[in-house]
């Protein structure tokens, strides 16, 4: 168990990393600390892509010098995965951040249990 830490510590700090995010987002009560927890997530799901998908010894899916074995090159689908997702990632936290400027401007307040008292109050 101890050795195999050390050989997959980016695996293993990409584990962590979700877990401090995750943590973030179900105890935070501020909205912008929960986008914040979100968006350290979506950073260790970026991080265990690239840790899975990089082969020590291979290179780039560019073919060079004639090499055209696929036992040469990594597999591009997990850097595929992760420029597709960071692109998700900043259009989500775009429309979030732009939902919790609206709730502040019609509750003057971030937190989130605020906003829920003050729903009920207004019946809705």
């Amino acid at each position: 168990m101890g050795t195999n830490l050390f050989v997959n510590y980016g695996e293993a700090v990409a584990m962590i990393l979700f877990g401090i995010g995750f943590g973030n987002l179900l105890l935070q009560p501020n909205l912008i600390k929960k986008i914040i927890g979100l968006n350290i997530m979506d950073t260790a799901i970026y991080l265990f892509l690239a840790e899975k998908g990089y082969i020590k010894g291979r290179v780039a899916p560019i073919v060079a010098n004639g090499v055209q074995s696929m036992e040469a090159y990594i597999n591009p689908i997990p850097s595929g995965l992760v420029l597709t997702g960071i692109v998700v990632s900043v259009s989500v936290s775009a429309l979030m951040l732009a939902l919790t400027i609206r709730l502040y401007r019609r509750y003057h307040t971030l937190d989130l249990d605020e906003i829920s008292k003050q729903l009920r109050k207004e019946g809705l």
